[in-house]
């Protein structure tokens, strides 16, 4: 989406028209061309008459005014083969001749050879400076090679002179969008949309103006001009994107549905997946993103979303069992080491599973806090007999190291002495773990069983009151740490 929260970008339906001028009539032809992973073709369409300047004839001799002819009826039946040479030896004869310099630019756009055509476009401009069109094919030629800035100088000229045309409404809010100029983009395809009331994807292009430009509310009123049967599933993305922005979750979610039933591409189904996540559907999710895995094999981010869905619906094993083969194919990811983590972290002690990869990722990236109290953790959850105390102990210090202020660290050393009947010990790191974090309830019970041990019961017993008081407290943190996972996951894709 625009946003963030959309995972996957839209793109505006991107067409570039150019027209010849052929004696009393335009043609213009539309040039497909690839914006991201989109190709869209546009429509046919025709443009008001202009007269060319009445002298670019003037000195031709009959001969080569019938050449002249000649290559144009070649050119509008679509032989360019015959058209091309004439136009050149013309323009080379007659450098003021506008239809000459017009037409072989124009020729040379259409077969793909920007680069060569502009000379041709632009003394063209120079010698009819009042042609509209002369301004809205230099323009589109410049749109096309990716001069954004020219492009809109010479498109905005063309609308000057001709302020209803179109397709050259449509080229210049194309610009107006690569120049991240929404709104004058809005204004040019509500005037592109008028002119052609059918081309749904004129309107699609309007809305997404509108969307980008923050105003959501028009975005939703001229979607909805476009007929159910016609609608696309980029236009049910954006809707969904419209209505969620809305807070219509409802209405987003069947938008974004309808749009993977109509293309079950990648970034369809993962939209789709990241929409459930976000409202914490987890089972639904969990469902398109298997999906999505199996139907795109290479794309890992529905194996992320998998082991988020799992995590989200408290199936700890099961998220880990989704992760690690994440982290074991890219060791040094951090993102798969921080969710992996996070799973093995609330797994419950002695509940088995493969964390082994923390413990590798941590040893490679030693300033990552939150990754060596990952590692310990994963440890200390271990069956008793495979726990190694000591390496759980290094990674805790190196935790500490790269952040002394990480509480989980010193409560997780409290843990390690406690299990090590060392409660003097315990008692010190979990006040420290406290002191960084009161409403700490699991660090509270814990120094309350230290205090006990120590004989300190008044004190062991207002510990216990503060776990009391706190544990309502840490299911919100619980929940904040769940949404705080979603979140990441949408900002990182």
């Amino acid at each position: 989406m625009h946003s963030k929260l959309g995972a996957s970008a839209r793109f505006f339906k991107m067409t570039f028209s150019f027209t010849t001028a052929r004696r009393k009539t335009l043609r213009t032809q539309v040039v497909m061309v690839v914006l991201g992973c989109l190709l869209v073709a546009g429509s046919i369409r025709s443009l008001p008459a202009q007269s060319p300047p009445a002298s670019s004839t003037l000195h031709m001799t009959a001969t080569d005014r019938k050449a002249l002819e000649t290559a144009l009826d070649a050119y509008d039946q679509g032989n360019a083969a015959a058209a091309e040479p004439v136009l050149r030896d013309l323009t080379r004869r007659y450098p003021g001749s506008y239809e000459a310099n017009e037409a072989l630019g124009s020729l040379y756009v259409e077969s793909g050879a920007e680069t060569q055509a502009l000379p041709y476009l632009e003394h063209a401009c120079a010698i009819a400076p009042r042609q509209a069109i002369a301004h809205a094919n230099l323009g589109a030629a410049y749109l096309k090679l990716s001069r954004t800035t020219d492009a809109i100088r010479e498109l905005q000229k063309a609308t000057v002179l001709e302020p209803k045309n179109g397709a050259t409404q449509s080229n210049l809010g194309q610009a107006l969008m690569l120049a991240n100029q929404p709104t004058t983009a809005a204004k040019a395809f509500a005037i592109a949309s008028a002119a052609a009331p059918q081309d749904w994807g004129l309107r699609y292009n309007w809305a997404l103006a509108l969307y980008t430009a923050g105003s959501t509310e028009q975005a939703a009123a001229v979607l909805a001009k476009i007929p159910a049967a016609s609608m696309s599933d980029q236009a049910h993305a954006l809707a969904g994107d419209v209505e969620e922005k809305l807070g219509h979750f409802k209405e987003a979610v069947l938008h974004y549905q309808a749009a993977a039933q109509i293309n079950p591409s990648e970034a369809n189904l993962y939209t789709l997946t990241v929409e459930f996540l976000r409202h914490w559907t987890w089972d639904e999710a969990l469902q398109i993103a298997n999906y999505g895995a199996a139907r795109y094999p290479a794309a890992t981010r529905f194996k992320v979303a998998a082991g988020i869905a799992l995590y989200g619906n408290s199936k700890y094993p099961a998220a880990v069992e989704a992760l690690a083969p994440l982290l074991a194919s890219d060791p040094d990811n951090a993102l798969y080491a921080d969710l992996l983590g996070r799973s093995c972290s609330l797994i419950a002690e002695g509940e088995s599973a493969d964390c082994n990869g923390l413990e590798e990722f941590a040893r490679r990236h030693p300033d990552n806090a939150q990754a060596a109290l990952y590692a310990a953790t994963g440890i200390l959850h271990r069956p008793a007999a495979q726990q190694d105390t000591a390496k759980v102990e290094q990674f805790l210090n190196q935790a500490i190291a790269a952040d002394p202020k990480l509480a989980q660290a010193y409560y997780q050393l409290g843990v390690l002495e406690q299990q090590r009947s060392q409660w003097k010990q315990s008692a010190v790191v979990l006040e420290k773990a406290i002191a960084l974090r009161p409403a700490y309830p699991e660090a509270h019970y814990r120094l309350s069983r230290a205090y006990a041990h120590l004989g300190m019961r008044e004190q062991a017993q207002q510990q216990m009151a503060l776990q009391q008081q706190y544990s309502q407290q840490e299911k919100d943190n619980l929940n904040a740490r769940m949404q705080e996972v979603v979140t990441f996951l949408l900002k990182t894709n």
